[in-house]
């Protein structure tokens, strides 16, 4: 009879954010398809399938809420072209616009912008 010889793998961790632009155009296109997917989604499984897909596309983390966003700086205008992908429930992230009807996703700044030069919204 043979023996089975167990060994502990260990633990995977993956980094809480990444930079956008680091990553080929090809990957870029499936992230923001998918963040394209969960921002119409139309049930709470669709979005949140679409979140661990982007997530997983440029290997960051899934965090516990499921939530991440692109930093609003790299594409607003008067943004520091900040490119940073990042969980939406760290401290100091800031929202800069709400979403937009039939929408899912509000725009926000990382926490780094939302201290360095903060753009809340205004009423």
């Amino acid at each position: 009879m043979a023996v089975i010889t167990r060994v502990p793998i260990p633990e995977l961790t993956f980094p809480v954010a990444a930079h956008y632009s680091r990553f080929s155009t090809t990957v870029q296109a499936t992230f923001t398809r998918h963040m394209e997917d969960a921002d119409h989604a139309a049930n709470d499984a669709s979005y949140f399938m679409a979140m661990i897909r982007a997530a997983q596309t440029v290997g960051i983390a899934i965090p516990a809420t499921f939530d991440i966003a692109l930093c609003s700086c790299l594409n607003d205008a008067g943004g520091c072209g900040c490119d940073l992908i990042f969980d939406t429930a760290l401290p100091g992230a800031v929202v800069t616009a709400t979403n937009s009807p039939n929408c899912n996703l509000s725009q926000l700044q990382c926490p780094t912008c939302g201290h360095d030069h903060p753009r809340p919204i205004t009423d």
